[in-house]
């Protein structure tokens, strides 16, 4: 299959934006990654548009028209009206030159097809033989009728879009050569594709800009555009319908721009609510000037309608009509089989979201689907999985939180750079002795803790870590540490009581220091003690020591 829109996975951030904007949700969601479902998508571009991690890329075939050009067949350009919205200044001959630089034979203005399919629309309403008209010019209005309302389809002009129409003119004129569509569309890569033998290969305005900066060629925006033919209106909104004669009074004559409101007029046409009109429907907001293919940075919507305004004229490109025949292509139904779940299913996809009564249905559209029911079926269809409900995971990130805080033995306590108390759990509750943490949220934390500390690291955008604090005031012993967080500007504190730890010291400390206490007493008695023992073991071995020596001294005299 030919994926004219590719995803880059390591670009895609899971924002969901691209489901947002893609109104027939062909995009899934598994693991992480927005991918697009190519049988479903009608090639409309908004999720390349609006994706801003540039993770969707069109399908590149810039190699295919080189080798095309480098090869014996001469190649012709066509180049869509809206040429003067995505060059401002640059006329038709300037870029003309410039392709013919890049290789090409010559180049031709998609209008002058485009002349060829809205008289073609005027003949078929004067017939009055559909009481409903709807052209054929879009082919994303095209596939999104054959895919997902082919109830509309008969009412469809089933004729070739300019492109075909200017295309297969100039290989009548020009036998053998090939053709080269250059516009503001993704679908047309598609078109190109699904009728072969008409366009060759189609480039985006991007892509031709990508490639004249390669070749160093620069596009003349000073050169004036001499009004042109009044089919080069259509790339704009109502640009079909003005270009047309447009004078049946039979008919009503409506202009549809938007893939939004093409979906609300097929489901009006499919029930049958509208008769007798023609309606000009362009799947682009603002027409094909509002593109994908569009150098967006380069273009308004009004800047952009003003340019192509400015270069169509009153009259008409000459142009010789070929039969009907060689006009009519088959555009047939490709429906959707889309099965819709059970109501069982349904109710227990939206109990894993956590949507157990209606009520919890927010239907907020943060996943990109309109309701949470049409979430729950992509759900079961494999397209999308539950994380993708922003409420959901916040209910289930803020439970895991409150259940981890909450649960904690330690005491939390979380401030504003004003230092008012943001959230407290129940043992920083304990801790401070307060009955209710609804008492002190939105207090300032000078009511329940000196704010020193904590002015301290908001000042300094340092945090502290493990710091021993004696709360006298609550008879408690804490261990705080206080974060400062950049990200969200609060300041978290942790504190773990340490009370029994530190009483437990003291009191160890306390029984040490009456031990040694007790020990020196009892040291400073032995002392005394021996002292006296001392004292008289010496009186008595004066006494001997006298008695002695006077026994000595009588015996030795007699």
């Amino acid at each position: 299959m030919n994926e004219y829109l590719k995803l880059h996975e390591a670009d895609c951030r899971n924002c969901y934006k691209c489901i947002r904007h893609c109104e027939v949700k062909a995009i899934s969601f598994n693991s992480n990654r927005a991918k697009i479902v190519h049988d479903e998508c009608v090639l409309c571009g908004q999720c390349f548009i609006v994706c801003p991690q540039n993770a969707k890329v069109i399908r590149d075939d810039l190699p295919v028209v080189k080798e095309m050009i480098s090869g014996d067949a001469p190649v012709y350009a066509s180049i869509a009206p809206s040429f003067a919205a995505n060059y401002p200044g640059v006329s038709a001959d300037a870029l003309r030159a410039a392709l013919i630089k890049l290789g090409f034979a010559d180049a031709g203005e998609t209008a002058v097809g485009a002349t060829i399919v809205k008289n073609y629309y005027d003949e078929m309403l004067d017939t009055e033989a559909q009481p409903i008209l709807i052209s054929s010019c879009c082919h994303t209005v095209n596939m999104l009728i054959r895919r997902y309302y082919p109830a509309a389809l008969p009412y469809l002009a089933k004729i070739q879009s300019p492109m075909q129409a200017h295309c297969a003119l100039l290989k009548r004129e020009n036998p053998g050569a090939k053709t080269v569509f250059i516009g503001p569309c993704i679908s047309k890569k598609e078109e190109g594709d699904r009728y072969p033998g008409i366009v060759d290969c189609v480039l985006t305005f991007a892509e031709l800009s990508k490639w004249l900066a390669e070749e160093g060629i620069t596009l003349d925006a000073g050169s004036a555009e001499s009004p042109g033919g009044k089919a080069r209106l259509f790339p704009i909104v109502g640009g079909i319908i003005r270009s047309m004669r447009a004078d049946n009074k039979n008919y009503r004559y409506l202009v549809v721009d938007g893939i939004d409101q093409c979906i609300a007029a097929l489901k009006d046409i499919s029930k049958g609510g509208t008769d007798r009109c023609f309606i000009e429907m362009s799947a682009c907001k603002g027409s094909c000037v509002g593109g994908p293919g569009m150098d967006h940075v380069n273009t308004t919507p009004v800047k952009s309608y003003i340019a192509v305004d400015k270069i169509a004229g009153s009259d008409d490109f000459l142009v010789d009509m070929p039969e009907a025949g060689l006009l009519e292509k088959d555009i047939f139904a490709k429906s959707i089989n889309a099965s819709k779940p059970g109501s069982k299913a349904l109710e227990e996809a939206l109990r894993k979201m956590g949507k157990d009564k209606p009520s919890d249905e927010l239907n907020c559209g943060s996943c990109g689907y309109e309701t949470c029911r049409e979430k729950a079926a992509a759900i079961i269809s494999g397209k999308a999985d539950l994380s993708m409900c922003l409420p959901y995971l916040m209910e289930k990130a803020q439970s895991f939180s409150d259940t981890i805080i909450n649960n904690t033995p330690d005491g939390v306590i979380v401030l504003n750079e004003a230092m008012e108390i943001q959230q407290i759990n129940s043992a920083a509750c304990s801790i401070l002795n307060v009955r209710n943490q609804d008492d002190v949220l939105g207090m300032n934390v000078v009511c329940v803790l000196d704010p020193s500390l904590f002015a301290e690291v908001i000042a300094s955008r340092h945090n502290v870590y493990e710091r021993k604090i004696c709360l006298a005031e609550y008879t408690r012993h804490v261990v705080m540490t206080v974060i400062y967080d950049k990200s969200y500007n609060i300041v978290i504190c942790v504190m773990r009581d340490v009370t029994e730890t530190e009483e437990e010291r003291e009191y160890k400390k306390d029984r040490d220091r009456k031990t040694v206490e007790i020990t020196d007493k009892v040291i400073e008695k032995q002392m005394r003690t021996v002292q006296e023992i001392a004292s008289l073991l010496g009186e008595t071995t004066a006494e001997t020591k006298i008695a002695l020596t006077k026994l000595k001294e009588t015996l030795h005299n007699e």
